[in-house]
Parts: structure tokens; sequence; C-alpha cells
């Protein structure tokens, strides 16, 4: 057989076998962690425990439009419009998420064939004795280049495949990482909301304390006017104003420092937006609030997607890390058009071209390749385990609200007839004390219970509404305004 023929034959074997081996892709292939299973799969709370009454779990329970809309009035619908438009925090998240899509996109782009043109003129004088000729001339003469280059790389072992599916997994990451972003947004806006609401729910309450205590001091000034009390008896009066007046400031500062923190929340400064006066009356309570099953929450929460993705990227690596370790194959090929004068840079003869395949093999680098292996491998692990943990810290969100939202119902029934006894009290105290009948110690304490009374039904009130809004976060609910 003629060498040459022999040669073609070697060589066509050997393209054959590059271009099987270039389908192969080493490393681990990703597989989502399964759902929870048993009694994880379809309830949150512990055995024996029962759930709130108007908690409804759904296969799927994904409201339509924003989950805000279930109980917000519209300017809360109108404040967390403005924010996801305008808050750095959500600006951060885009171009984060930008930057991650972009990286796979560059990633994509390093598997297909590379191009590059080059062009050059330069202006060399030849030294003749360098090369032994004396007593000819040293010439200086103009070179002009153009040309391209083309090469690939065969990624027999598919490292830049792992590389590229490791780029994506992490653009994925970003996308439910910023989908968390807004989520956390939108309920830290709706629960400063309810503060703001709870806060001027319990204001108006002490300051109907303080008419009460102003409409005492006038009915004791009056008694000591016709003789029935001594002038020592509008010390006490004083002094229970006084003491009701100290509340009312601490509440004040607080309101102020919650409608601060809204426009914090909104990416606003204070003195560019004045956050909405929200009441808790504008805020109303479903018959029924349906959530997901815990086989689906692990689908629809974007930190337990985030921390998938994550999950993807790190079994990714470890191809990458494995393809290191195996021989890689590069093609390329050149023409290079050069000349010493412009007019014939084109022509044939100044027409020069390349064909090369080169392979690299690691030998040896002292362990390096292995141990970066190994690494990926243990990153995995890591990411694997930071999954786990995120699954059960969104059950144990859950858990930790449904009770909060079983309780919330008896806390304000309770504080509902607390304030209701406290109303009558007042009053039948009051009565007494006009017509002569009770004693004004009574009567300035019945006032200060029922301002307990009433302040304590705000703050419960303004309580289940939070817990709403962490139930409606925890479970993921529909964030997802239309713009």
């Amino acid at each position: 057989m003629p060498l040459r023929t022999r040669s073609l034959r070697l060589t066509g074997a050997a393209l054959a076998a590059l271009s099987l081996a270039a389908c192969a892709t080493v490393g681990p292939d990703f597989q989502a962690p399964a759902g929870p299973t048993g009694p994880a799969a379809d309830r949150y709370v512990m055995n024996g425990d029962s759930m709130p009454a108007n908690a409804h779990l759904a296969p799927e329970s994904r409201a339509a439009g924003p989950w805000w809309g279930a109980f917000g009035p519209e300017t809360l619908d109108q404040t967390i419009r403005l924010a996801l438009a305008d808050s750095p925090t959500i600006a951060e998240a885009r171009a984060t998420l930008e930057r991650a899509r972009a990286q796979a996109a560059a990633a994509r782009g390093a598997e297909l064939p590379q191009v590059d043109a080059t062009a050059g003129a330069q202006r060399e004088r030849i030294n003749t004795q360098s090369f032994g000729f004396t007593g000819f001339p040293s010439p200086t003469i103009n070179l002009y280049e153009v040309g391209a280059s083309v090469s690939y790389d065969l990624d027999l072992f598919g490292g830049r495949r792992r590389a590229t599916e490791r780029a994506e997994a992490r653009a994925e990451q970003a996308a439910r990482e910023a989908d968390a972003a807004y989520l956390t947004l939108s309920a830290n806006i709706a629960a400063q909301a309810v503060r703001i609401a709870g806060l001027r729910a319990q204001i108006d309450a002490q300051r109907s304390v303080i008419n009460e205590d102003n409409a005492i001091a006038d009915i004791v000034a009056k008694a000591q006017e016709a003789g029935g009390e001594a002038p020592s008896a509008t010390t006490g009066v004083r002094a229970q104003l006084a003491e009701d007046e100290a509340l009312l400031p601490p509440l004040q500062r607080q309101l102020a420092q919650a409608r601060h923190q809204l426009a914090l929340l909104v990416g606003k400064s204070p003195a560019e937006w004045t956050a909405p006066d929200f009441a808790l009356t504008e805020f109303r309570v479903r018959g029924e609030v349906p959530f997901s099953l815990p086989s689906q929450l692990v689908r629809r929460r974007p930190d337990i997607l985030a921390a998938e993705a994550e999950l993807h990227a790190a079994t990714a690596a470890i191809g990458v890390a494995v393809a290191d370790q195996y021989p890689d194959l590069r093609l390329t090929a050149g023409l290079t058009q050069g000349s010493i004068q412009p007019e014939n840079l084109f022509n044939y003869s100044a027409t020069g071209w390349s064909l090369l395949a080169g392979a690299t093999a690691p030998v040896f680098h002292g362990g390096a390749l292995k141990a970066q292996r190994a690494a990926a491998e243990a990153e995995a692990r890591a990411s694997l385990a930071r999954y786990q943990q995120t699954v059960l810290r969104a059950f144990v969100q859950v858990s930790d609200v449904l009770v909060a939202l079983r309780s919330d119902g008896d806390q304000i029934a309770a504080a509902q007839r607390a304030r209701a006894a406290a109303e009558a009290r007042y009053k039948d105290a009051e009565v007494a004390y006009r017509l002569g009948g009770g004693a004004l110690m009574q009567l300035i304490d019945a006032q200060r219970q029922l301002g307990r009374a009433r302040r304590g039904f705000a703050e419960a009130e303004a309580q289940r509404y939070a817990d709403l809004v962490e139930l409606y976060a925890a479970t993921a609910a529909d964030w997802r305004a239309e713009q």
C-alpha cells in the first residue's frame, strides 16, 4: 500500500475517532432534587396541630394578578408598583440578571468557531551584515499584511459545553434571585404599610383617651365648683392626663420612622416622597386564603428555585473540572496576504496559508487538576446541603405563620371582648360619678383600662394583617403585577 494512501486512511480513522469523542460530555448530568414525600408533601403543621380556619391548602393556588390585591387598598398597589419601578434593590437585581445572561451568551459563543481578522503595516531596515553578506547595502522596505484566522476547539470531552451549562444555570439562578427580590420588596412594603396603619390606629386610640381625660377633668372641675370634690381631686386627673399624653410622642416617633422606612423601600428620600396615610379599615381579610401544598411550593418559591439553579451550576462545574483532566484538540486555519507593495497585496503570489491541528494533554500538574475536581465535587455537595436547608427553612416559615394566623383570630376576638367590656365599665363609672355614686379613682382606673384595650385591639388587627402578608410571601403567591 502506498505511503500516501496509508497516511490518508490513518488520518481519516483519527478524524472519525475524534468525531465520536466529540460527542462525549464528561461529568454528572444534573437532576433536579425530588420534592417532599410522605406527610411533608401535603401539610406544613406538626402532627396534631390544626390549620387556621380561613387557610386552605390547594394543589394550585396561584392567584390572578398581584397577591397584595387580595387584601390591600389601592394606595398599596400604587406604592408597590412605584417601588418595583424605582427601587435600587430591583435595579441591582435587574443588572445582576443582565450580567449573568451576558456571561451565558459569552459561554455559548465560545463553543463556536472563532474568526479573527488581522491587518498591519510596518517599515523595516534589513541588516544584511547580520546574515553574513558584506559589501551589500541594507535596504529599507515597507511590509503590508492582511489576513484572517479561524480556530475551533473540538471540545472532545465537553468541557466547554459544561461551562456553558454552568453559565446558563447561573443565569437561571440570577433570574430566580431577581424574582425573590421582587417578592421580598413587595412583602416588605405591604408589611410596612400595615405597620403604618396599626400605629395610626394606636395613635387615634390614644388621642381618644386624652380627649376623655380632658372630659373627666371638666367633670371634676364642675364637681369642685358644686362642692362635691376637694381641690386635690384635680391633681389626680391632671396626673393621669400627663401620663396618657406621654404615651403619644413615642407612637408618633415610630410612625414617622415607619413612613421614612417605606420611602427607603420605594427608592425615594423622605423629602421627595410622602407615604400614604394607610388605615386599618382599608385592609380586608378574605373569607378563605388558599396557598400551595409543600410539594408545589418547592417548584414556585423563588429562593428554593435559586438554590436549585445554584446546585445545577455546581454540578456542571464538576464536568468542567473532569474535562480539564483529558486531552484537548484545536483546529486552526490562517490566510495571510503579504507584500512590500500595496498594489500587489491581493495578488495570488502574495498569498500564504496554514492549517494546524494542535493537541494538548495534561501530563503533570502537581495534583492541581485532581484537586480542582475534588473541590468541584465538594462544592456540589455543599450546594445540595444549602438547597435542602433552604427548603426546610421555607417549610418552617410557613408553619410559623400558620400558627400565628391560627392564634390571630382568637387574639382579635379576645381583644374585641376586652374593648367592649372596658367601654361598658368606663361608661358605667362615668355615669356613676356624674350622679355622685362612684369614686373618682374608679373612673380614672376604668378610663386607663379602656385606653389599653383600644390600643390592644389595634395591635391585634395590625398583627393579623402582618401575618397575612408573611403568608403570601412565604407561599410565593403571585406577585407579578401586569405592567
